[in-house]
């Protein structure tokens, strides 16, 4: 069976999600191809010296239907699940980051609108955005950053409406979108959500500030909005008066977890990069790929790729299995995340070398933009101090927390099953919490996880993963424990220097239980070099390495990802986990109970 006709055999069997990117995938076509129109490198790097996006590319994401993904099925839109958006967002990441922000910055705007509008507003939106309007969330003041709580924009009673006063900067599509989703002040220590559409205004009521030059995601329209006495009518503000804040921390839990696919995106970019460039480029006699150390960075960036799947993939599922969870999980995706596409960029820099810091040459420089937009995504939607201390914050209640059995195993293949489609989200701004209560799914049950993990490696993996497996869970259990003491020994410590320490363990170990939950609830359905598994030992012997840096890769278990790495660059495929299934296909989910 050739890799093409694999492809569309394991296609077939996964979630819907899957095979929605695949379709867009194909239609934006292969970015390393010239000829492949806007979304090829040549032309993004060629516009971005222009400070402007590809020409024609908004117009062919558009024709394919991607502002569909931004609106929910009952209100006329596409979107079924966060899994959707994710992998499509993914898609189009991996050839033009900014493309993907324009409609992150959207998709940030329009949530607080399907979690808490009333039908008016929904139906408002729903269409603008159908039609191609772009919506921007006017949350950030230039002396303010993260402290929202000091925000100056205030929004005052007029008759039977509201007047709005105030700077919002940097806003993402300030300027290009019609919908601004704007946080005021409404009282003294009251804050509110207001819809405002740009067309309905009074053009003297509001201006947009100059672009702001930015390093990277060139062409972004990343401005401001000035409303100086903007009359907005009765009906404007998003749900209940005066819960802008709790609004706020809510809709950033859907988009925090969204981030992710531009790194995954950005990840498989630079890999294939340095890919063709260790197999086309030559020295001493040979392709430098037969070099040592190039082929351990290749294979380190490769693995990290896979691990960011394991742990994305279950928090985008979690909108519509378990919202109740976002709270924690999101914060831990978009710190894990983002910092892994930092490594794998740096990564395969080196493996680039002189020719990684060209803006020319090596996909026409391609690799120098990506560098470049990726480093938002630590950034934005909360910095990594910011999601490593709402980690930290819940440490205390989560120290102790174990599991409750059978509900906790129907969670869990629910979350990390990718033969079976999540349940369609109806957006409700009740079913998403401020914290997590304790609760955490993923790591309480770790002993019956890794348990089982050992145990069906035993039977259904190839010889020698099982032992290793058993190494390695004795590890993560040791780092669990010593966790769990620096928590109790100052349960009140939750900002310091230490704490948030403890929480980037705490997302390590998060990491590590979500590759071996990925192989567990697949390998039978998936087959193959994945349920062999020697990918989990050396995705779990690549997150170790964190902690001891000593730790080496089982080198007798590399040969079946390389063979999946090579197949996915020969096959203008994204690296993934599936590349690991076996040639006949993943199996139907009967046989795989």
């Amino acid at each position: 069976m050739d890799s093409h006709t694999r492809t569309r055999t394991v296609q077939a069997r996964l979630s819907p999600a899957h095979r929605i990117a695949a379709d867009l995938d194909a239609y934006l076509g292969d970015p390393m191809d010239d000829g492949a129109g806007p979304f090829s490198y040549r032309a993004i790097v060629e516009a971005e010296e222009r400070d402007e996006l590809p020409p024609g590319a908004v117009e062919a994401v558009r024709a394919w239907g991607f502002p569909g993904y931004l609106v929910p099925r009952h209100l006329g839109g596409r979107l079924t699940t966060l899994e959707e958006l994710f992998l499509v967002t993914r898609a189009v990441s991996r050839r033009s980051v900014t493309v993907a922000v324009m409609y992150g910055s959207g998709l940030l705007a329009v949530n607080p609108v399907w979690l808490w509008g009333d039908p008016r507003q929904q139906k408002t939106v729903a269409e603008g955005v159908l039609r191609g309007d772009l919506a921007c969330f006017g949350v950030s003041e230039a002396d303010h950053g993260s402290d929202v709580t000091a925000c100056e924009a205030r929004a005052e009673a007029a008759g039977d409406g509201l007047v709005l006063t105030g700077v919002k900067w940097p806003v993402g599509n300030a300027t290009r979108g019609r919908f601004v989703t704007a946080y005021a002040r409404t009282g003294p220590r009251d804050f509110s959500l207001l819809l405002v559409d740009k067309d309905e205004l009074d053009p003297a009521s509001w201006s947009a500030l100059p672009p702001v030059r930015t390093v990277g995601l060139r062409g972004h329209d990343l401005s401001g909005v000035e409303f100086t006495g903007a009359r907005l009518p009765a009906g404007c503000v998003i749900g209940r008066p005066g819960s802008g804040l709790v609004q706020t921390l809510k809709t950033l839990q859907i988009t925090r977890t969204a981030i992710a696919a531009l790194s995954l995106g950005t990840m498989d970019a630079v890999v294939r990069i340095g890919m063709e460039y260790a197999g086309r480029r030559t020295l001493y006699g040979a392709e430098i790929y037969r070099i040592p150390v190039i082929r351990d960075q290749l294979l380190k960036a490769h693995l990290d790729l896979l691990v960011a799947e394991c742990v994305a993939l279950p928090v985008a599922r979690a909108l519509t299995v378990a919202p109740g969870r976002l709270s924690l999980w999101s914060s831990i995706v978009k710190y894990f995340v983002p910092v892994l596409g930092e490594e794998v960029v740096a990564g395969v820099g080196t493996v680039l070398a002189a020719r990684g810091y060209l803006r020319e040459g090596v996909a026409h420089g391609a690799f120098q933009k990506l560098q470049r937009d990726h480093a938002i995504a630590s950034v934005f939607e909360g910095t990594t101090h910011v999601n490593l201390a709402n980690v930290a914050a819940q440490l205390p209640y989560l120290a102790g927390a174990t599991g409750d059995g059978q509900g906790d195993d129907d969670l869990l293949a629910d979350l990390f099953t990718w033969t079976q489609a999540p349940p369609p989200w109806r957006p409700d701004g009740r079913s998403l919490r401020l914290t997590n209560e304790g609760r955490d799914e993923i790591g309480a049950r770790f002993e019956e996880t890794a348990g089982a993990v050992v145990a069906e490696a035993g039977v259904h993996a190839a010889p020698g993963v099982a032992a290793r497996l058993a190494d390695l869970v004795s590890v993560v259990d040791d780092l669990r424990a010593g966790l769990r003491k620096g928590v109790l020994a100052d349960p009140d410590d939750t900002s310091s220097v230490a704490a948030l320490g403890r929480a980037r363990r705490y997302c390590e170990i998060h990491a590590m239980v979500s590759c071996m939950l990925t192989w567990l609830h697949n390998h039978r359905a998936f087959g193959g070099a994945f349920a062999d598994g020697q990918w989990l030992v050396l995705c779990l012997e690549r997150l170790v390495q964190g902690v001891r840096p000593d730790t080496a890769l089982s080198e007798q278990f590399a040969p079946p990802v390389e063979d999946a790495m090579f197949r996915c660059r020969d096959g203008r495929r994204w690296f993934s986990l599936t590349a690991l299934a076996d040639d006949g296909g993943v199996r139907s989910d009967a046989s795989a109970r």
